[in-house]
């Protein structure tokens, strides 16, 4: 039976596609997921492209600008903050990206602790928010590398998130080591509404990316709470991994999302869906919308993190994968199906964090090996013996799909 080369099979696959596309047959979203969701099936450790190691010990976070897609913060435990820049004007396969702008210790705006989240400003790269132990967070201009504010709490601060679509608030949703979720106005520069209900640390926070006055929270009292800002009574549900009936007036003080702390949060791209991750090596995907639990089984998910987990949904595929730190690995699933696609292994020491660039479908982790890694499609090569061949064969298919059809051969 005739095995089908990878390239000749890419290139049959995408030339029906586009011709579909040409004759209206298709839709033309539907070959960019398709080649999406081929391109994140592919990720490698990338052996040309590295990431300048700046951090003298682990990475616990990293962002990406939605903007242009080009620059990349992390921080790190050595309170260091870094903006990379990822684009390569080199012409060469083979080049590294370089930080352009770093906030070392000998800065006397650094933060003298470990900084745990960073997130570019949603609509200008001219600001960014860092969060730290130090019990601070710091609004940065980009320009200066100097705080434009600085929020002062009185625990350390495991998380803070901005909305990726607000329009109506500039809130910044804040997790500390007390139950309480502050939410801090950038606006005015000050703290204006308490979220109560948890009762241990907060460990992670979420704005929704579908409606930007819905807020997740994730707690180590194992609770993960759904938050309508606009309300100043209680959340709007608790979620239940037993999916209790709530109609039988059972007390939400019994719900609980894992049988441990709840680090890891983030919704769907869509904002359809939830998905949490606890310290009972537990996976689950909830309807953001009812609470539901969607009892999508994921199986055994390490994870040993007292802290935030930086967990990251691919965006613009079909179907859509999600990238969680397990051990020294990334590891993949389905997000819908809970199946474990693959393993992306290349640190040496347990990963903290992982972010997806959905212009590129790239992902970079990084952890306490103190390395950012890139993951990066990358389309097999035909056998040595077969090239010239199947070359030809892919040539020959090109030019027909381009010849006009309408032409006289004739001159």
């Amino acid at each position: 039976m005739h095995k089908c080369n990878p390239l000749l099979c890419f290139f049959e696959t995408m030339l029906g596609y586009l011709a579909a596309r040409r004759a209206g047959l298709d839709d033309p979203l539907r070959l960019r997921r398709v080649e999406a969701t081929r391109r994140v099936l592919s990720l490698q450790l990338n052996a040309d492209r590295d990431v300048e190691r700046i951090h003298a010990n682990g990475v616990n976070t990293v962002d990406i600008e939605v903007i242009e897609g080009k620059y990349m913060l992390s921080g790190g435990a050595d309170g260091v903050i870094v903006i990379y820049d990822l684009e390569n004007f080199s012409g060469k396969p083979q080049y590294t990206c370089k930080a352009v702008s770093t906030i070392g210790r000998s800065s006397k705006h650094a933060h003298k602790f470990s900084v745990e989240t960073v997130q570019w400003y949603p609509y200008d790269t001219g600001m960014f928010v860092s969060s730290s132990f130090d019990k601070t967070m710091k609004v940065w201009d980009t320009e200066t590398l100097k705080p434009a504010e600085v929020f002062t709490f009185e625990g350390t601060v495991y998380s803070h998130h901005l909305s990726p679509i607000a329009r109506k608030h500039s809130l910044i949703a804040v997790g500390t080591e007390y139950p309480k979720i502050q939410l801090c106005d950038l606006k005015s520069g000050s703290k204006i509404q308490v979220l109560q209900g948890h009762r241990a640390e907060v460990l992670s926070v979420r704005w929704s990316p579908r409606y930007e006055h819905i807020l997740a929270t994730a707690s180590a009292d194992s609770k993960v709470r759904v938050w309508d800002v606009r309300r100043a009574s209680d959340c709007l549900f608790t979620l239940d991994q037993h999916n209790g009936d709530k109609s039988k007036g059972a007390s939400e003080a019994a719900n609980t999302a894992h049988n441990g702390r709840v680090n890891g949060l983030c919704f769907s791209s869509d904002g359809l869906h939830l998905l949490t991750s606890g310290t009972d090596d537990r996976m689950r995907l909830w309807n953001s919308a009812t609470g539901a639990n969607t009892l999508v089984n994921y199986g055994k998910v390490s994870n040993k993190s007292r802290k935030r987990r930086q967990l990251t949904v691919s965006r613009g595929c079909s179907p859509e994968f999600v990238f969680v730190p397990c051990g020294s690995s990334v590891a993949v699933y389905g997000l819908h199906t809970g199946e474990l696609v693959t393993m992306l292994r290349g640190h040496f020491n347990y990963v903290d964090c992982c972010e997806f660039h959905p212009d590129h479908q790239e992902l970079y982790s990084a952890g306490k090996d103190g390395n950012i890694l890139a993951w990066v499609p990358v389309l097999r090569g035909p056998d040595v013996e077969e090239e010239s061949d199947q070359i030809a064969a892919v040539r020959s298919s090109v030019d027909r799909a381009f010849q006009d059809n309408w032409s006289s051969d004739e001159e």
